[in-house]
C-alpha cells in the first residue's frame, strides 16, 4: 500500500509566467499601480519639470546678460535714477515673494488632501501674482510716459524685453493656479493632485527668485 506524503498535495504547479513577472517588477523599481519613476528617484513629471526650468534658466541668463551689456547705453531719454520708483518697486516685490509663502501652503494642503484650504491658498497665490502684474502695468505706462519707451535706447529695449518675459512668465503662472483651482472645484481626477500642486509651485518659486535677481541687478544697482 503506497503513502502519499501530506505536503506534497499542498505544492501547487510552478507556472513561468509568475517568475516573469516577479522579474519585471524588480526590473521597474515599483510595484504596480503606483506612478513611474526615473533612477534619480523623481517622477517622469518632475523630471520634466526640471528640465524645463533648465531650460528657462538659460533663457533668463541670456536676457540678464544683454540687460547687463546694454544698461550703460543711454544716449537719449531720462536714466533709471530719474524714473525709477524704489519704494513702489519694492512694495511690488514683497507681495510676489509673499505669495511664494501661499505657494507653500498650497503645496502643504494638496499633500493633506485638504481641498478647501488647497483651493484657498491657490487663489491668494494668484491674486498675488496678479497684484505684481498689475503693478508693473502701471509702472511701465508710467515710464513711458516719461519718455522711456521700448525704442528710446539700447537700455531701455533691454529693460522692458527682460522685466516684460519675466511678467509674461508671472501671468502664465497665474492662469496655470486658476485652471488648477477650477480643476479641484470641479473634482476632475488629475491623477496624483499633491504632485501637480508641486509641480506648479516649483515653476512659480522659479519665478520668484528670478524676479529677485532682477530686482536686485535692475533696481538696486544703478546703471
Amino acid at each position: 500500500m503506497t503513502h502519499r506524503c501530506p505536503v506534497a498535495k499542498k505544492r501547487k504547479s510552478w507556472r513561468p509566467l509568475d517568475d516573469v513577472a516577479v522579474l519585471a517588477n524588480h526590473d521597474t523599481g515599483h510595484d504596480t499601480g503606483h506612478g513611474h519613476s526615473t533612477s534619480t528617484g523623481l517622477s517622469n513629471n518632475k523630471m520634466a519639470m526640471w528640465l524645463f526650468l533648465g531650460s528657462e534658466c538659460l533663457l533668463f541668463g541670456g536676457l540678464i546678460s544683454t540687460y547687463m551689456l546694454y544698461r550703460g547705453r543711454i544716449t537719449q531719454g531720462p536714466r533709471p535714477s530719474q524714473i525709477f520708483d524704489i519704494p513702489f518697486t519694492s512694495v511690488s516685490s514683497f507681495v510676489l515673494l509673499m505669495s511664494s509663502l501661499t505657494m507653500v501652503l498650497a503645496v502643504t494642503s494638496a499633500q493633506r488632501k485638504d481641498n478647501e484650504r488647497t483651493k484657498l491658498w491657490l487663489t491668494i497665490t494668484a491674486l498675488l501674482g496678479a497684484t505684481f502684474v498689475g503693478g508693473q502695468v502701471y509702472e511701465f505706462t508710467a515710464f513711458y510716459n516719461e519718455g522711456l519707451g521700448f525704442t528710446t535706447n539700447l537700455f531701455s529695449s533691454s529693460f522692458y524685453t527682460l522685466t516684460g518675459f519675466h511678467g509674461v512668465h508671472v501671468t502664465v503662472g497665474v492662469i496655470m493656479l486658476l485652471s488648477l483651482r477650477g480643476i479641484i472645484s470641479a473634482n476632475k481626477d488629475t491623477g496624483d493632485r499633491a504632485e501637480v500642486v508641486e509641480l506648479i509651485g516649483l515653476y512659480w518659486h522659479f519665478v520668484d527668485i528670478v524676479w529677485i535677481i532682477i530686482f536686485t541687478l535692475v533696481y538696486l544697482i544703478p546703471a
